[in-house]
């Protein structure tokens, strides 16, 4: 497991969110805590890099880098569409 850190702006973003995206913000949480390497390379030159972007709901997008030797994954921007 890893601990996801919200801390920041992003806390805004995460508060922003229209209420029928909370439930897939969650489950976005829970995945990032349990799987973060699954969401996809923010730069595709760079697949192993540890900045990641994972889509979520219909319409969200999450931007986030592993910190692997902390088990910790920072969650950078919070988007939805």
């Amino acid at each position: 497991m890893y601990t996801l850190d919200t801390r920041g702006p992003v806390q805004d973003q995460i508060r922003a969110l229209p209420p029928d995206a909370v439930p897939e913000f969650d489950r976005l949480r829970e995945a990032l805590e349990s799987a973060p390497w699954d969401g996809d390379p923010y730069l595709a030159d760079k697949p192993d890099s540890p900045m990641r972007t994972r889509p979520f709901g219909t319409s969200g997008l999450a931007t986030y880098l592993i910190l692997e030797d902390q088990r910790r994954v920072d969650l950078l921007l919070v988007q939805w569409a």
